[in-house]
């Protein structure tokens, strides 16, 4: 099933692992006809913003995501900050708990939206 995107002026997405840009001055649209990791600019973080264990724990398992060819060194670095995080704020295991079952059976993506879940809870707390 294809999936339609349009961007808005200078708006970014990654696609399949490149970034894209919007350069033109009217929304944009593309399809996108085989399956690859898609990201919109809302939902990318850059790694200066990787600044408390959930947002670290969210731009890793982005990294997983994105870099679907080789990401066992990203689950190594996830399951390491899973632990720090448990240790740090045990009240995430549930939450952790379901973005590891979501990692083990390789859907990505539903693991990166447990975590932006986490991110979004972390930004109405602090």
């Amino acid at each position: 099933m294809a999936l339609k995107i349009a961007l808005k002026p200078q708006e970014r997405m990654i696609v399949g692992g490149a970034v894209l840009r919007n350069a033109g001055g009217g929304t944009c649209q593309f399809i996108v006809e085989n399956k690859v990791p898609v990201l919109r600019q809302r939902d990318i973080m850059g790694e200066a913003e990787a600044t408390s264990l959930v947002r670290r724990l969210y731009f890793t398992i982005q990294l997983i995501y994105i870099d679907q060819q080789t990401p066992q060194p990203h689950i190594t670095a996830y399951w390491r900050l899973a632990r720090e995080l448990l240790t740090a704020a045990p009240d995430h295991a549930a939450e952790v708990e379901r973005i590891g079952g979501e990692i083990l059976a390789g859907r990505y993506y539903q693991a990166l939206k447990i975590a932006g879940r986490l991110v979004k809870t972390e930004r109405k707390e602090g």
